[in-house]
């Protein structure tokens, strides 16, 4: 199928905002920040996990560990994405017992990415508590999964892409909806 871009949801000063807010309700829900930890979900979600530990670098004089996973094995339709799924880096250095993970994503859509990063994290360890951090959540959810801090909410059709774009893999910071180009 061919997209085309339908329109510009989110520029780069709008994304800034957001992942600042975002930031201070996280440090406003999580007063020990010994106990926290970020986790972002390949690929874009790691990026974003990223800003908001500098963020709180930056704001708290806190340094926050910082992982990474990838959920490809964890997929519920593993072997419909073809013979040799691509899978990226997990790397989680550090003890999640006891600690409240920040699960940090780009976009939340029918839930089975956050389920399929909820069981490996827990792979991990047994977390104190999980907390969901998404830049964007579109609805269509499949399974019954909320996040707990939202950058903006986007309605939008099944059909439709939300497409975020990073600067650190894109080269410059939106969010766009995408359509099938007929």
């Amino acid at each position: 199928m061919v997209y085309r871009e339908k329109s510009k949801i989110l520029g780069e000063k709008e994304i800034e905002k957001i992942i600042k807010r975002l930031t201070h309700q996280i440090l406003e829900k999580n007063l020990c920040l010994e106990e926290v930890c970020l986790v972002g979900i390949q690929r874009r979600g790691v990026f974003l996990a990223g800003r908001i530990k500098r963020l709180i670098l930056e704001i708290e004089g806190k340094e926050l560990p910082l992982g990474a996973i990838d959920i490809t094995l964890y997929r519920d339709d593993l072997t419909a994405i073809g013979p040799v799924p691509q899978v990226g880096k997990t790397e989680i250095n550090f003890d999640i017992n006891n600690k409240v993970v920040i699960l940090v994503d780009d976009v939340l859509f029918t839930g089975r990415t956050v389920r399929s990063a909820l069981d490996e994290v827990i792979d991990f360890g047994r977390p104190k508590r999980i907390e969901l951090v998404v830049l964007i959540d579109r609805g269509h959810r499949e399974f019954p999964i909320r996040a707990d801090f939202v950058g903006k909410n986007i309605p939008t059709s099944s059909s439709e892409i939300v497409e975020v774009r990073l600067k650190e893999l894109d080269g410059k910071d939106e969010v766009v909806i995408l359509e099938e180009d007929a």
